[in-house]
């Protein structure tokens, strides 16, 4: 029996890019094979040579249709097959490869803000809600609008096989978080694509947006990020301590880089309040949330583990995030 296949790929909108998706009937026993698409529609072509294609890179359960329909996450291609201006995943798996013996692992902890009506899920016409306190891992009452979307999306994306780790409400009201990982690249960012598409479907159905903006609201409120937790073999092995602390002093040699490719918008949430360090200063330090880069408590007791960089937004590129972090810590390694 043929099969609905949901082909998505990330467009070429700036100043940040959106998901699409279409659908392509498969015939029964076949794998989803390249396809195309007007990219003069998705800010990708010109009229006048507008063809695009659709090369599929990870294909999962879509938990959202029948048994037996796919997910076909996709890279965009010109008609040569070589990578589109505004394909991001090639420069990732180039980085991926070179580095491979380090074996580089990533966790995203990925923020978004429920919009509705033009203001965040939850709120009330006029005015604002309780200032922020209980609204961090809550629960009960109204304090904690859009719980239902989380929980069938935290299904969806066990069905689909994601490597989903947990979610949680966090410090706005309508704001929460899901965490994926730990994944090698570029699947970090295949799997973290899939699980957002996930999440602006499902929001469909209850006529919410979820927006990854990093300051959905300007003022005394928490911003959205996607916390990037990255290690190394060296830095999980036996007297990884040492491979971790090197880590974050190569990530302080080039702040600006990393910065400027860390989300749009950036500047608005890392103002050095609400648990962030500015966006112009690098710190690192053990438990501490509003330094650049936190090393849990957990990983200085051991002395080995992972270290988190706290500065990406909610609508970082995980293909642009973990290329960049991999490059700068593992190349490094490489000249120590």
């Amino acid at each position: 029996m043929s099969y609905q296949a949901e082909y998505i790929w990330i467009d070429g909108t700036k100043p940040s890019p959106l998901v699409r998706s279409k659908t392509k009937i498969v015939g029964d026993g076949k794998e989803p094979g390249i396809w195309g698409f007007d990219g003069s529609s998705t800010n990708q072509a010109d009229g006048s040579s507008s063809d695009c294609v659709l090369a599929p890179v990870f294909v999962c359960d879509d938990p959202l249709r029948q048994p037996g329909d796919k997910l076909v996450m996709c890279e965009v291609l010109l008609p040569d097959m070589t990578p589109h201006p505004t394909n991001t995943r090639a420069a990732c798996v180039a980085v991926a490869d070179k580095y491979a013996d380090q074996e580089p692992w990533f966790g995203v902890e990925q923020e978004y803000t429920f919009l509705q009506n033009g203001r965040p899920l939850g709120w009330p016409e006029n005015g604002f809600p309780a200032p922020q306190g209980p609204y961090y891992c809550g629960v009960g009452g109204d304090k904690m609008p859009g719980r239902e979307i989380v929980e069938r999306h935290t299904l969806a994306c066990m069905q689909a096989g994601l490597s989903i780790e947990g979610t949680n409400a966090e410090v706005m009201m309508g704001q929460w978080e899901f965490q994926i990982g730990i994944l090698a690249p570029p699947l970090i960012g295949d799997q973290l694509w899939v699980a957002r598409w996930l999440l602006f479907r499902i929001a469909e159905d209850f006529d919410v947006w979820a927006t990854l903006e990093p300051k959905p609201i300007a003022g005394d409120w928490n911003g959205a990020g996607a916390h990037t937790n990255f290690s190394t073999k060296a830095m999980r092995g036996d007297g990884g301590w040492d491979a971790i602390i090197a880590g974050c002093e190569a990530l302080g040699t080039r702040v600006d880089e990393h910065v400027a490719n860390y989300g749009v918008g950036i500047e608005s949430r890392l103002t050095g309040a609400h648990e962030t360090a500015h966006f112009s200063t690098f710190s690192y330090g053990t438990s501490d949330r509003g330094a650049s880069i936190r090393i849990p408590w957990a990983v200085a007791r051991d002395k080995k583990g992972w270290l988190e960089d706290r500065r990406p937004n909610a609508n970082m590129d995980p293909y642009v995030v973990s290329r960049i972090i991999t490059e700068t810590v593992c190349s490094a390694a490489i000249g120590s």
